[in-house]
């Protein structure tokens, strides 16, 4: 089920999600409020792509006082399983402690802090606060009295002209920090708390990356050339979490697929996100094993702890201050109670979500399913499936709770329904090896009868000559002018060269059997593409563009044979069109006979012997490319270095041939938007 994230699926999440349309709620001047999701909820499928589901959470109350304490630009909080809450109310300087009802329990911090960005509660109430301007981690006891403060690192290994201006961070059980500092490309700093704070290195730094083009690029510059340029430095992160093992949950913007990651002891990423979002902000981590980010503009995302997307929720304000959108995100918390608390600075408000009865059933299949409990989170499992069977995680889900009982028929038909190829592979893997130990033998048995039954047969003919008269009808069959021609295929692939050299002398085939090999070609394409085995399809079940596959062959046909017979013409190649044509079909008949070898193996294999397909299809490649370079070779009467070079300019005019009909295509539909406008404006002033 996992996929990468690419651009085209955060553009049709963005477009999906700018679309919603919801009542509108006004905020007033209280300290809760509620309303319904004024926003779409939006899931991945088996194939990778966004697409809507049912709603995940539900705007549940809008925390815009503490009592009477209105919060000035908060900038982080947290949550404890008590009940406790923790916000950073930085344009006050001060923490502010309150309980997930809103009731006031107290302030400090008002003469230390500075410019406080970050914070973190331990069980047991003590507080640590990163603040920036103040350069120093300030450590506060249950009653808020200062117990202890951290300030830069002396140890040489942290960089004698590295500064520290800390921005987030978390504490692990043996009080070790975990510190976010500004403009610190070096990663993750750490810090024990022995001996009044020692520095124990730099934690997850981000990779750097660099495109070849730079590469060659900045080989060629000179040092003071290189040195203007844009040095290709890591990315600071800019929020962390912690779970109750001790691992570190971080989020850099900008980072793409590495947006979000959850690192070991060893700071080496252990999850790989289905979908991410550029301007990841916050991360959080949930009570069932799974992980939420938010992003800086208001978008919740939920993950399995696989990188799965369950849900992505929430959005952008438009300034019209509805319920469950937001302005600038700075934190996100999770309750013991599963509630999404998100703080805003720009609405100086904590947004809080309530799971709804779906999620819940998910959310307690996720906990079931990751203790080992399968038999358990079939029941929940079996909940989602009843409000949503289309979800394709709770199906997958299924299909793996299956396979751990052996009901691997199950397994099966679930790991189609959520496309999850792995889990098909495994179940299927399975099924059919009790099918070979209950059929091997009989297989073997028939297989050798029939090759005897053969045997006998050939030998009785040699002898009696049996089979005369189908042998005659099959030769007149085969004397038939364009079955002759067709069979010639089976000469062309084997002595190209001859081949082509009857082709062009003596028109040994016609335009009417390439036709012919065509329409085999597109019957055989169209049946491999939508009847092929589950674990080497690529389109959707039940999705048929059988007209466009062909119209798509056809067009293609036409371009690069085009294309290439103009190259020839221009470069004094001796080539006819027709012979081009014919010795270019007849250069794909190798494909055309491992096409149905890979079709029938594509029914039996699992991905343990995928490379039996890949081998076919890159041996069906190769032997096509060589059997159209010889005719191109001798079709036109060219020399090898001549060829390369008709090759290589046939591939550049078919580009050149694409990008005019791509600017075609813009300009065309530009002209049929302006009709429609124009027709439009007519309409609607003929009605006024």
């Amino acid at each position: 089920m996992k996929k990468k994230n690419s651009y085209l699926k955060r553009i049709a999440l963005v477009l999906g999600i700018a679309g919603m349309v919801a009542p509108i709620f006004m905020l007033n001047n209280v300290e809760t409020v509620s309303a319904d999701a004024p926003y779409e909820t939006y899931t991945v499928d088996g194939y990778g792509d966004v697409t809507k589901t049912q709603t995940a959470y539900l705007p549940d109350e809008t925390i815009t006082k503490i009592e009477e304490e209105a919060l000035n630009a908060p900038t982080d909080f947290t949550i404890l399983d008590d009940g406790y809450m923790y916000i950073l109310d930085s344009g006050n300087k001060r923490v502010i402690k309150a309980n997930t009802e809103s009731e006031f329990l107290g302030s400090f911090g008002e003469d230390v802090l500075v410019n406080p960005k970050g914070i973190y509660v331990t069980e047991d109430h003590i507080c640590y606060v990163a603040d920036r301007d103040a350069r120093a981690i300030f450590v506060f006891d249950e009653d808020g009295k200062l117990i202890q403060t951290y300030t830069r690192p002396e140890e040489a290994m942290y960089g004698e002209t590295m500064d520290f201006l800390p921005l987030k961070i978390v504490v692990n059980s043996s009080g070790t920090m975990y510190v976010i500092c500004e403009s610190n490309t070096n990663g993750i700093v750490q810090i024990s708390p022995v001996d009044g704070g020692t520095f124990l290195g730099y934690f997850g730094t981000n990779a750097t990356s660099a495109s070849l083009w730079n590469i060659i690029w900045r080989s060629v510059l000179s040092d003071a050339q290189r040195a203007k340029m844009i040095s290709n430095i890591p990315s600071t992160p800019d929020n962390l979490a912690i779970d109750s093992k001790g691992v570190i949950y971080t989020v850099t913007r900008g980072e793409d697929d590495d947006s979000l990651k959850r690192l070991n002891i060893a700071g080496v990423n252990m999850i790989d996100p289905s979908i991410t979002d550029d301007v990841a902000i916050a991360v959080a981590v949930g009570n069932h094993d799974n992980v939420f980010v938010a992003s800086q503009n208001g978008y919740i995302y939920e993950y399995n702890n696989e990188g799965d997307l369950l849900f992505v929720y929430g959005g952008a304000d438009d300034g019209q201050a509805r319920i469950g959108l937001s302005t600038k995100v700075e934190a996100i918390q999770v309750g013991a109670d599963d509630k999404i608390y998100v703080l805003d600075s720009d609405k100086n408000q904590i947004q809080v979500y309530a799971p709804t009865e779906f999620t819940d059933y998910l959310h307690n299949a996720l906990y079931l399913f990751s203790k080992g409990r399968y038999e358990e989170s079939k029941s929940p499992l079996t909940q989602v499936l009843e409000m949503n069977n289309l979800y394709d995680y709770a199906n997958m889900a299924m299909g793996k709770a299956l396979y751990k009982e052996e009901d691997y028929e199950g397994a099966l038909k679930y790991a189609r329904l959520s496309k999850d190829l792995d889990g098909y592979s495994d179940a299927f893997w399975e099924i059919r090896n009790d099918w070979l130990k209950k059929n091997l033998s009989t297989l073997i048995i028939v297989v050798v009868a029939v090759i005897i039954v053969i045997v006998v047969l050939v030998k009785v003919d040699k002898k009696k000559n049996i089979f005369a008269k189908p042998k005659s009808l099959l030769k007149k069959i085969g004397d038939v002018k364009i079955i002759s021609e067709l069979k010639y295929a089976f000469y062309f692939i084997k002595h190209p060269v001859n081949a082509c050299y009857e082709i062009k002398y003596h028109d040994r085939v016609s335009i009417a059997s390439s036709n012919i090999i065509v329409v085999i070609f597109m019957i055989f394409f169209v049946i491999n593409k939508y009847f092929c085995g589950f674990l080497t399809k690529t389109v959707r079940e039940g999705e048929y563009n059988v007209i466009s596959d062909i119209g798509m062959i056809l067009i293609v046909l036409f371009v690069v044979v085009a294309c290439n017979y103009l190259m020839c013409s221009i470069n004094d190649g001796e080539g006819k069109l027709k012979h081009i044509y014919c010795t270019f079909i007849y250069s794909a008949v190798p494909y055309l006979l491992i096409l149905p070898i890979v079709f029938l193996l594509s029914h039996v294999v699992t991905n343990n012997e995928m490379f039996f397909i890949q081998f076919a299809n890159l041996l069906a490649y190769t032997w096509v490319a060589v059997l159209e370079v010889i005719s191109i070779k001798e079709i036109n009467d060219y020399n090898f270095k001549e060829t390369v070079k008709i090759i290589l300019l046939t591939v550049f005019t078919i580009l050149i041939v694409a990008l005019l009909a791509f600017i075609i295509y813009v300009l065309w539909s530009q002209v049929i938007d302006f009709v429609k406008s124009l027709f439009g404006e007519a309409v609607y002033r003929i009605g006024n």
